[in-house]
């Protein structure tokens, strides 16, 4: 087996994710605060639930946490926003488009995460994509 026919381990999808946040602006870099960034091979079922899906490779990546348009100083989350990358679903997606590098789809499922840390909902996202 040579290196090109390996899927890219979770340390990869980590550092890849890592890149593509450094290379964000320092604006939306400053804006995401103390998010943390995590990858898992799938999403559990708890929150495959939450999110209203049943198939795990349905699922990209998911934001938790309070988004900053609900954030209070006065009522402080109890946990650490987060936006969770899943390396299998992310993985068929690429495998399925062919366009993209895989840098560029976890890029853009970053950047789709924080979107929502920001308080922006999907339609808000779609349509600022539609946009461009």
């Amino acid at each position: 087996m040579t290196a090109e026919t390996i899927a890219p381990s979770l340390e990869d999808f980590e550092r890849i994710a890592a890149s593509a946040f450094d290379s964000l602006p320092d604006a939306m870099r400053d804006l995401c605060g103390s998010v943390e960034i995590f990858v898992a091979d799938f999403a559990d079922a708890e929150t495959l639930a939450a999110v209203g899906l049943t198939d795990p490779f349905e699922l990209t990546g998911v934001y938790i946490g309070v988004d900053l348009s609900q954030k209070s100083v006065s009522d402080p989350s109890p946990e650490p926003d987060r936006v969770v990358l899943y390396r299998r679903p992310i993985l068929d997606e690429w495998a399925d488009h062919g366009s993209i590098t895989l840098g560029e789809l976890i890029a853009h499922v970053l950047v789709h995460e924080i979107g929502h840390h920001f308080g922006l909902s999907d339609e808000d996202m779609h349509r600022i994509e539609d946009s461009d």
